[in-house]
């Protein structure tokens, strides 16, 4: 037990190790991240991920699963199987630069995608020098803005004459809101429907959802006689059907007069909160907004049917049709409103202690500037498709502006916004139809619309044979008889009767090589944990190759017929060497120095003399350039024939290599020489520390004095009396038998006296 604690650890290890290996084997058979055994399909193949490819060439490993078709790309290519015959991700992204556009570009883009893959793209928002600008006056005329109502019939001329500093073209509109004209939001006794103010003795208008009552014009005259001529109303909840109005000023674009090409601003003005969606319910209304206008003569009709719009209804409506909103409140309801403004993109919120022209004007102003120098994008999918997509936006801001999520705020008028966008698909639909998809500028006209087309079908080339499988389909009897061997009677086997000789190679007498079976006169290979076994007998496999480091083909290629085919960079039996020769690059630059050739990543050196990992030392290198060939009187030959000088420059070539092999022997005697001297002073040196060690004990151990003294025994302190002359021992000796006494014996020893001295 103790032996199997001990031993339990290093048991345990020993384990791990060899599931370590047996994984190792497997995942470098094929278990990538496109191979699966459930893997049977092109589709199945292409839904892996955007770096797989699937391999419909009809030779291509036969008789191997279908399964092994899918793979990588560069797997396949090494594996035989060429990129005629590969069904592989088509992402693709072009760019239709024939429509025209002065502010967003480009305005249209087609994707090919496929599951997992991701395609990116260039959007450019440009800020232009001036825009016209339609502004649309959106008043809560409920009975508590009596007030403030009578501060804006002198609006209009003052705010036509400020906006003229940033646009020459500025039209005006005007609608009123109370709110939903039933119970319990208003009174519905019959004196108050048509009069809602008729207990103060004060002519009012009746309640209402929203009426458009000046669409947009650019006679400013016109807009300040409108506003004067109008009269409040009244209801008796607090809150008011103020985004039920805004969707109706936002998506009845000819009722109200929305211009194409201009900057749309929605400036609402409340002194209380808004209803929500749901909120109906207390008038019986159940059916949800349909978000469409429902306008006649101006008037919406839809509000007593219809609940409130939620908020991302309005968000997406405004964005549509590319509105601003702007809310103009009191203090009171700044926070209500500061909530809902971040909600609702590109909003703007101004906090008024009265509604005078003045406060107005500067806060229309100010909105419109910030919302010119901030370019923000909306991206929207069809709601189908909204679970297969992502989307990522990142913005790219000109010099002087800040970005900030998916915007870019303090530009400039004339600079150009880029946004970086990504798409990618996570999955497949049912149906394989086109998906649109919108980039949106917030507040322009303009936008990207995008079409996405799904890869999510495999052509496999022009037959559409995507399995490859060339083989004729069994028949019903086939099958039985080839896994039945016939009986035989004793008659000679004739080899063209035999049904599995199909299945035999040349001079075999094994069907399928002994890996495989043979059904309907093909073979039909064994699946191994260790690869793929393959070919027309089942005689190949990609694992018979050499291993480099536990793994095969050193994980940097796959086993072709018996042979690693390394993926680009590497080369070599086991692709363990490097096709780059920058690893034998001097630091000059030079490859091995100029004095070698380079092997496996590594230098051979073309000298012998010279060494190191890039060639560059030669200890004996010195020596023969000091030797006296170089100063010898036949290299001034001056004068000499040429004969002498040939016989001349041949001799010192000789004297300069024996020179060298000279040197060659004297460096190798000289170290020789040394490895003796080294060895002899360290004996020598054991020798001195013996010859002193013993010199010490010596005369650790005999007395002072002379020659004499050394043979006597050095006398202590002690009185002579007390030592003992005699040592006395007595011994009792006991028979088998003894008698009634003991019989005792005593034995006198004496002792050498302590002068006397040793004799031999």
């Amino acid at each position: 037990m103790t032996s199997w604690k001990r031993s339990g650890p290093l048991r345990v290890l020993l384990l791990c190790c060899v599931a370590f290996a047996v994984c190792s084997e497997a995942s470098s058979a094929g278990a990538g991240p496109c191979w699966s055994p459930s893997v049977t399909t092109c589709a199945d193949c292409l839904r892996r991920g955007p770096q797989c490819a699937w391999c419909f060439q009809e030779d291509f490993l036969h008789g191997a699963e279908q399964s092994r078709r899918c793979d990588l790309s560069d797997n396949l290519r090494r594996r035989g199987c060429g990129l005629e015959f590969m069904e592989q991700s088509g992402v693709k992204v072009e760019v239709d630069a024939t429509l025209s556009s002065t502010q967003v570009s480009p305005r249209q883009i087609d994707i090919t995608l496929r599951p997992g893959s991701e395609a990116s793209f260039i959007v450019s928002v440009k800020q232009l020098e001036r825009y016209p600008v339609d502004l649309y006056y959106l008043v809560d005329v409920s009975a508590s803005m009596q007030d403030n109502l009578d501060h804006l019939k002198t609006v209009g001329i003052a705010l036509s004459l400020q906006m003229m500093q940033h646009t020459s073209d500025l039209w005006l509109g005007f609608g009123s809101f109370v709110d939903k004209p039933v119970s319990p939001y208003i009174s519905v006794h019959p004196s108050k429907i048509d009069n809602p103010c008729s207990d103060y003795q004060t002519e009012c208008r009746p309640a209402h959802g929203f009426h458009n009552v000046l669409s947009m014009t650019g006679n400013i005259s016109e807009f300040t006689r409108t506003m004067k001529r109008q009269r409040i109303s009244g209801n008796v909840d607090t809150p008011e059907g103020g985004l039920d109005a805004m969707l109706q000023a936002a998506v009845c674009q000819r009722a109200v007069g929305w211009r194409p090409g201009a900057k749309r601003l929605l400036l609402m003005m409340t002194d209380q909160p808004s209803h929500l969606a749901l909120d109906s319910r207390l008038a019986g209304i159940v059916t949800p907004h349909d978000g469409k206008c429902h306008l006649e003569n101006n008037v919406y009709t839809g509000s007593t049917r219809m609940d409130h719009p939620s908020l991302s209804q309005l968000s997406d409506k405004l964005l549509e049709n590319h509105i601003y909103p702007i809310f103009a409140v009191e203090k009171k309801q700044y926070q209500w409103y500061e909530e809902l403004g971040k909600l609702l993109p590109a909003s703007f919120l101004g906090k008024l202690g009265q509604f005078q022209a003045s406060n107005l004007i500067d806060l229309v102003v100010d909105a419109y500037k910030r919302l010119l120098s901030e370019v923000a994008v909306s991206v929207s999918v069809e709601d189908k498709a909204v679970s297969r997509y992502w989307v990522s936006v990142s913005p790219l801001c000109p010099r002087g502006s800040t970005a900030k999520d998916q915007s870019c705020s303090g530009v400039q008028p004339g600079q150009t916004v880029y946004f970086n966008i990504t798409v990618g698909q996570h999955s497949c639909a049912d149906d394989g139809g086109d998906v649109i998809m919108s980039v949106r500028p917030v507040g322009y006209n303009e936008s990207t619309v995008i079409r996405i087309r799904s890869k999510c079908q495999c052509k496999c080339g022009p037959t559409g044979r995507c399995d490859g499988n060339d083989q004729p389909p069994c028949r019903e009897g086939q099958r039985g008889v080839n896994q039945q061997q016939r009986p035989d009677h004793g008659h000679m086997k004739d080899s063209s009767l035999d049904p599995n000789r199909n299945c035999k190679s040349h001079g075999s007498n094994v069907n399928c090589s002994g890996r495989g079976v043979c059904e309907c006169g093909g073979c039909l290979c064994d699946q191994s944990r260790l690869g793929i076994v393959y070919g027309k007998y089942c005689e190949m496999d990609d694992f018979s190759c050499p291993y480099e480091r536990g793994q095969l083909c050193g994980g940097r290629g796959v086993c072709v017929l018996g042979e690693c085919a390394c993926e680009d960079g590497w080369t070599g039996d086991r692709c363990g060497c490097p096709a780059s020769k920058t690893l034998c690059q001097s630091p000059d630059g030079l490859l091995c120095s100029g004095r070698g050739r380079c092997v496996c990543g590594k230098c051979m050196c073309e000298d012998p003399q010279h060494s190191g990992d890039f060639c560059e030392r030669c200890p004996t290198c010195q020596l023969s350039r000091q030797s006296p060939c170089k100063s010898v009187d036949c290299h001034r030959s001056q004068g000499l024939s040429q004969k002498e000088v040939e016989l001349c420059n041949t001799t010192c070539a000789l004297y300069a290599g024996s020179m060298t092999d000279v040197s060659e022997r004297v460096s190798s005697g000289r170290l020789v020489g040394t490895f003796l001297c080294v060895c002899a002073l360290t004996v020598l040196c054991g020798l001195v520390v013996v010859a002193v060690s013993r010199l010490l004990l010596q005369r650790r151990v005999m007395p002072r004095g002379g020659a004499g003294a050394d043979l006597d025994y050095p006398c202590t302190g002690k009185d002579v009396s007390y030592i003992p002359t005699t040592n006395e021992k007595t011994v009792t000796y006991r028979r088998d038998r003894p008698p009634e006494h003991p019989m005792e014996m005593h034995i006198q020893v004496p002792k050498m006296p302590l002068d006397d001295h040793w004799h031999f």
